[in-house]
């Protein structure tokens, strides 16, 4: 049972030099239940795909916000939806397939069908059988709807939520983030180039920390420092929303000084400048952004990723199963009006970022070895680069917004310090 209680006194640790991050909240499954209900099923707006995934009539995507199964789909009029993936009749999955295009949607179980909008249309038998059997006389088929949720769109990214009074979309993310959205997403139609699926074993929240954290950057990944993809030692900044609830990182290639990085991190594993490319193709990207921006690592609470490497543009979504068990869905794009060499780039340069990325897959071992290493133990985290607190930093050496983060989910949660 979780030592963390909501609206009482909370024994959620408290440093003077720092902020500090019970361990129980990776492992707990009260918590996790807590979680599903006041983030996730709360006030908050979940992301769940980019209008270019379902760009025709007909199309759907089946995904979840959290551990709750949804439908995102596009109907005859161009209208999005997105609605619980459970037949109002049994519960079962009315959608099995990741993806496809129906003019109905139709529950396997007992056939009972639904429209574009959730709307259930048809109930095999609703009149009996030679007069025998069937639906009460007072079954309404509008009484036994999919249940919708609340849909936003913006620049193309989808997001849903339960929550009725939750503010909107643009409100939530605040003038910084959609800024930021705008940049990558905002000017050019979005066309998708795949996907990759990573299942790792550990608490999501281990993840939601990795992407608001710059300073592991430089160290955990070779790859990254090696080549000068991202150095710690380079132009960027950490900024956060004015609630503190998502966050944008970015930074500059080759704006830091090469004789200063060898004696920086002259010490460090990650930093090898003995290895070569044999392939120098790979990172011989183009600019196509004119403010020199590299990378951009975008964290939107509770459940998005936005990034920008190089050339290599994904959302990432993040979706729950246990305390210690989520998924990570990368999807890759473009833009439609890409040539056939900058389509070639991206593609190439995909090879960075997914399950077996050269700069991504450290990530997820970085969870893996956390989970294990605080599994069945008492104990705390503890955030103090950059201050232990939760502001902007114009510098990459900053643990400043997972700061942000903890104090969202505190507030989330109604854990009292």
């Amino acid at each position: 049972m979780s030592n963390l209680h909501p609206n009482q006194n909370s024994t959620w640790p408290v440093r003077a030099d720092g902020f500090a991050v019970p361990y129980e909240v990776f492992l707990d499954p009260q918590l996790y239940a807590r979680e599903q209900a006041l983030i996730f099923g709360g006030a908050a707006w979940s992301f769940v795909g980019l209008t270019a995934e379902i760009p025709s009539a007909g199309d759907f995507k089946a995904t979840q916000i959290g551990a709750t199964p949804v439908i995102v789909t596009r109907d005859e009029h161009g209208v999005v939806s997105v609605m619980l993936n459970r037949c109002a009749h049994r519960g079962a999955l009315v959608c099995r397939e990741p993806r496809g295009n129906v003019r109905r949607l139709q529950c396997v179980y007992h056939q009972w069908n639904y429209d574009l909008r959730g709307r259930l249309r048809g109930v095999p038998f609703r009149g009996g059988f030679n007069g025998k059997g069937g639906m009460p006389a007072n079954f309404e088929l509008d009484t036994h709807n999919l249940q919708v949720l609340r849909v936003e769109v913006l620049h193309g990214l989808i997001f849903a939520t339960a929550s009725r009074t939750v503010e909107s979309l643009e409100k939530y993310l605040g003038p910084m983030i959609v800024s930021s959205i705008a940049r990558i997403c905002g000017d050019r139609q979005l066309e998708v180039l795949g996907d990759q699926r990573q299942y790792m074993h550990g608490n999501w929240k281990l993840y939601a920390e990795n992407t608001r954290d710059p300073y592991h950057a430089s160290l955990l990944h070779l790859f990254h420092n090696t080549f000068g993809l991202y150095r710690s030692t380079q132009a960027g900044a950490c900024l956060m929303d004015d609630t503190h609830r998502h966050t944008m990182l970015y930074a500059k290639a080759s704006t830091s000084d090469e004789t200063v990085d060898r004696e920086v991190y002259k010490d460090v594993r990650s930093y090898a400048s003995q290895f070569k490319l044999s392939d120098p193709s790979l990172l011989a990207g183009r600019s196509e952004f004119d403010d020199g921006i590299t990378l951009v690592i975008m964290s939107i609470f509770p459940n998005l990723v936005i990034q920008q490497i190089a050339n290599t543009l994904a959302v990432r979504q993040i979706n729950t199963y246990g305390p210690n068990e989520f998924e990570l869905v990368w999807t890759h794009f473009g833009y439609t009006d890409d040539d056939a060499e900058m389509r070639g780039i991206r593609l190439k340069q995909a090879n960075l970022i997914g399950p077996a990325g050269l700069v991504s897959m450290e990530d997820g071992e970085a969870v893996d070895i956390v989970q294990k290493a605080i599994a069945g133990t008492m104990g705390a985290s503890y955030l103090g680069m950059g201050g232990g607190k939760a502001e902007d930093a114009e510098h990459l050496v900053t643990e400043s917004a997972i700061v942000g983060f903890w104090e969202n989910y505190q507030s989330y949660l109604g854990l009292n310090v």
